[in-house]
């Protein structure tokens, strides 16, 4: 569960990331001062993207665990 979920999370940092420094450098010839992109900023969204996703992966993934598989069987 938690590959499938950091895979789906690494496929939009792929396709976000250069996408991010491609808007950052067609604001930098609309406004004055703003620089392309800024590696620590992008490290850091990366980050906590990647801390929300395993929190949010965890949860169920635990809850899932916990149950007895007869159990959930019987409940579907």
């Amino acid at each position: 569960m938690l590959r499938g979920a950091f895979l789906q999370i690494a496929a939009g940092l792929v396709i976000g990331l250069p996408a991010t420094i491609l808007a950052g450098y067609a604001m930098t010839t609309q406004l004055f001062g703003v620089k392309p992109y800024a590696p620590n900023i992008l490290l850091i969204t990366s980050v906590v993207l990647a801390a929300a996703a395993l929190v949010a992966t965890l949860v169920p993934a635990r809850k899932a665990a916990m149950l007895e598989p007869i159990r959930a069987l019987r409940t579907e």
